[in-house]
């Protein structure tokens, strides 16, 4: 019987947002003794003193543009997490492919935002947003002194673009129901990581037609995989979709 593949979570937002202390509190609250945990955390985050409330940590870099670390498979449950201070697109384009070679099986994405971050440089929301894109479950950590106006704000924007994602409160480094937070059920916008991405259909013209159109007519219909708005590239190798430099921001 083939060994069961390591279910893993990907743990995105900026360093200080406060995700080990969120991780400490969904790993105390969800699993039991059964579990063996992981964590893998970026070589660049510096230690913090809720890392002694973490099962196992392992140190991941990032090499050549390229993840260098090792699947532990040993373990029931990894978190990967990000690095918080480089561009977020390029690391998940790359764990897509390395979590596909290393035989893990994602369980969902994660984001952790700073609220105090993000609602004093508005300019951040592009980087947010693309974390937002990517996650099943976004957590708001680090309200204190953040208006209740501007958290309003913040998820009004996310539900007038109807996205599917789990959006919770942090209080105090806790979540109200870390089982919920961590069901691996996909809620993201993106269909990047789903194992029977969407065909799409495009007339000789280039322009997109609905399925069913395809076997009508005789105009020439070319069908191709759904590709994801972030990985988008053009002509020079620059990605069309920009997100800020984090690491000028903290």
């Amino acid at each position: 019987m083939a060994a069961q593949k390591p279910l893993v979570y990907l743990i995105l937002g900026t360093s200080g947002a406060g995700r080990r202390e969120v991780m400490a509190d969904l790993i105390e609250g969800a699993f039991d003794g059964s579990e063996r945990t992981v964590v893998l955390l970026a070589d660049d985050e510096a230690a913090h003193e809720a890392d002694a409330r973490l099962p196992a940590i392992t140190r991941w870099s990032w090499r050549d543009d390229t993840i260098a670390a090792e699947l532990p498979h040993e373990a029931t449950r990894v978190f990967f997490v990000a690095s918080g201070r480089r561009n977020p697109v390029e690391q998940i384009e790359v764990f897509k492919t390395w979590l596909e070679a290393q035989g893990g099986e994602l369980a969902r994405v994660l984001c952790v935002v700073d609220c105090r971050l993000a609602s004093k440089h508005p300019e951040l929301l592009p980087w947010f947003e693309a974390c937002v894109h990517f996650a099943d479950v976004v957590l708001l950590n680090r309200r204190e002194g953040v208006e209740n106006k501007w958290v309003s704000g913040f998820l009004g924007h996310f539900e007038k673009l109807h996205y599917p994602c789990l959006f919770e409160m942090v209080k105090a480094g806790r979540l109200r129901n870390p089982a919920l937070v961590l069901e691996p059920q996909a809620r993201r916008m993106t269909h990047v990581f789903d194992e029977e991405q969407e065909w799409i259909f495009t007339d000789s013209s280039g322009e997109q037609i609905d399925e069913q159109e395809e076997s009508e007519g005789e105009e020439e219909v070319v069908a191709s995989l759904e590709e994801e708005p972030y990985f988008v590239r053009d002509a020079a190798g620059r990605r069309l979709k920009k997100v800020p430099d984090i690491a000028k921001f903290l």
